[in-house]
């Protein structure tokens, strides 16, 4: 590790903290020195992983799509542990189904967690940050916030609106010193990446395979480095954006997804 990624002194909020990418987030920053307030709205898994990780993590359940209790719990985090230096926003589900199949519940509640979620904890983040005049928020989106995939619309076009937040966010909050941005994942193995393979016609296994050697029917690429990702591969990311590393490194898409997109 960097000594630019010394994030000794620092406290972060993680939303989605339980498991996969965000609990990976979690240890990562937490390796690196920051004070975590780990959130999620499973509350015994995410008390779960800040008993795992040690005094440097704190837990608290958190429902994202309550702004209320958005703007309840960062006051009185604020109060309690000190100023959010970081905040990622990890939370988010899926529900997938082809559009003239989909309905209306299952599109609200995706938008509810991965767009009004990300909404609502960038805004009462922010409020405080610009105020001190700096910080680093990180949105954890999507490689389907950037190219389109068959049978995920609500999640792919939640995500690109998380993406395009972020970026409008980061725009007005720059001359304050706060930074905006955002890391786009591919197939990353975490429980909601196996639930889809699991529902796959020939189970997990040929689920697995054909993220990697791609679909032509569905008009879905493959991954070039020919490899699943890892959640710390995705949390290294994040760490670098939410440190002094990245320092001039604002209003940024970055793509960690083993090149699945063919873009940058």
């Amino acid at each position: 590790m960097s000594t630019g990624q010394n994030l000794e002194g620092r406290l972060a909020l993680v939303t989605g903290a339980a498991r996969g990418i965000g609990e990976a987030v979690v240890t990562a920053l937490a390796e690196r020195g920051a004070r975590v307030l780990a959130t999620d709205l499973d509350a015994t898994a995410v008390a779960a992983t800040a008993a795992r990780l040690g005094d440097r993590v704190t837990a608290r359940p958190l429902d994202v799509t309550d702004a209320a209790a958005v703007e309840r719990l960062v006051a009185e985090a604020e109060d309690a542990l000190g100023p959010l230096d970081i905040a990622v926003n990890v939370a988010g589900i899926l529900r997938g189904a082809p559009v003239l199949d989909l309905d209306d519940a299952d599109w609200a509640a995706v938008f509810a967690v991965n767009t009004n979620g990300v909404f609502h904890v960038s805004r009462a983040v922010a409020r405080r940050m610009t105020a001190r005049g700096g910080g680093s928020i990180v949105t954890v989106a999507s490689n389907a916030a950037g190219i389109p995939r068959s049978g995920m619309a609500a999640y792919a076009a939640s995500k690109a609106a998380a993406a395009m937040f972020t970026k409008c966010l980061g725009l007005e909050v720059a001359a304050h010193g706060v930074r905006c941005n955002t890391v786009c994942p591919g197939s990353t193995r975490t429980d909601m990446q196996s639930a889809m393979w699991a529902a796959s016609p020939g189970g997990a296994e040929s689920g697995e395979r054909a993220v990697l050697e791609g679909d032509p029917a569905t008009y879905r690429t493959g991954i070039p480095l020919g490899r699943i990702a890892e959640p710390s591969d995705v949390a290294e990311a994040v760490a670098f954006l939410a440190s002094d590393q990245a320092r001039h490194i604002t209003l940024h898409d970055l793509y960690v997804d083993g090149g699945a997109t063919l873009r940058a």
